[in-house]
């Protein structure tokens, strides 16, 4: 297939997955709509962090920390301002505050970069709380201005579809190839002519842009919020498992892995929260062992190797069992002994 074939299969199935969650809350229940909601807003913030993040390799774990200050903007704006406007105001803001963070971390990579984004959100965290004991003489805010369901569900709705679009287009870009010239080798890329500082600035505003509009729909889910809830780095976390367990290379990857995750976590976390981080951890490390490329990597040959290699592991496991191996090596070593005699 040509790359314009690709466009146009990518942007039909979007506008196909796009249809199908317009009409899902004319017939589904309450429960299924609040299940949608938290999948299509793990979406956009898997979708977004795997744009910049998977492409260049800088594994933020600022996720949070966006959203949270989309969330907080949204909550203290809405009183005055338009919806519309408060998720555009979330939005920016946690734009700027990217770009001041990445002139201050962008020039790190791996676990350094990855630390000081984690300390960084923990750092807006405790600044926020601080400033709410400090100065309002308490620490959360109540909401008194709530949308209505289908307003949220469909802004988040967009949100999604705009991340995921964004991935489309922006990987076709030269600004696309540019971060995956920064990913491959970001010297190389920087001895090329390629900007590598306002590249990845832009790309990380860019992501953090969209984390912090969707914190800014989803904080009037809550009648209630507090750093402890927007900030919380669970949020951070499961998005970074969610691209990476479904292929944060990869367009679809982070989509599949976001419906996945959204099942458990209605199913187990409430019931069984134990078994509900077990299968996090598990389906990480069956990942990273049997499928680097992630859930969208998976091929009918993915399964014919799977199937070979556990006959393999089969046939090894029973001649060591019955003794087959030891005597094999056995008679390997007579062999040997025998050519070196004559």
């Amino acid at each position: 297939m040509t790359s314009r074939q690709f466009l146009i299969r990518d942007l039909l199935v979007l506008f196909g997955l796009t249809g199908w969650a317009v009409a899902l809350p004319g017939f589904a229940s309450e429960f299924v709509v609040s299940m949608a909601l938290t999948c299509l807003m793990y979406v956009a913030l898997s979708s977004s962090w795997a744009l910049f993040c998977g492409t260049t390799r800088y594994l933020s774990l600022a996720t949070s920390a966006f959203f949270g200050i989309g969330a907080y903007t949204s909550a203290i704006g809405l009183e005055s301002l338009s919806w519309p406007v408060a998720i555009a105001l979330g939005a920016t803001i946690a734009a700027g505050i990217a770009v001041l963070m990445g002139a201050a971390v962008l020039h790190l990579r791996g676990t350094y970069f990855a630390v000081l984004t984690f300390g960084m959100t923990e750092l807006i965290r405790h600044a926020i709380s601080y400033f709410e004991k400090s100065v309002t003489g308490t620490v959360g805010r109540v909401l008194m201005v709530v949308p209505e369901r289908d307003t949220v569900y469909f802004t988040v709705l967009l949100l999604a579809v705009l991340a995921v679009a964004l991935s489309i287009g922006i990987r076709r870009t030269r600004f696309g190839l540019a971060m995956q010239g920064i990913g491959a080798d970001e010297q190389r890329a920087q001895t090329l002519g390629v900007n590598t500082r306002l590249v990845k600035t832009a790309g990380f505003a860019l992501t953090a842009a969209i984390a912090g509009a969707v914190g800014a729909a989803m904080s009037v889910r809550w009648t209630y919020i507090d750093p402890h809830t927007v900030f919380n780095p669970f949020i951070g976390f499961q998005t970074v498992l969610i691209a990476l367990i479904g292929g944060a290379m990869t367009l679809w990857g982070p989509l599949i892995a976001a419906i996945v995750f959204s099942v458990l976590a209605e199913t187990l976390r409430l019931q069984v929260p134990q078994v509900y981080m077990m299968s996090l951890g598990l389906l990480l490390i069956l990942s990273v062992l049997y499928l680097p490329g992630g859930l969208a990597s998976v091929r009918a040959e993915t399964f014919k190797g799977w199937w070979r290699d556990s006959k393999a592991w089969w046939r090894e496991t029973r001649d060591d069992l019955s003794g087959e191996t030891e005597r094999r090596k056995q008679r390997e070593k007579q062999q040997r002994e025998a050519r070196h005699v004559y």
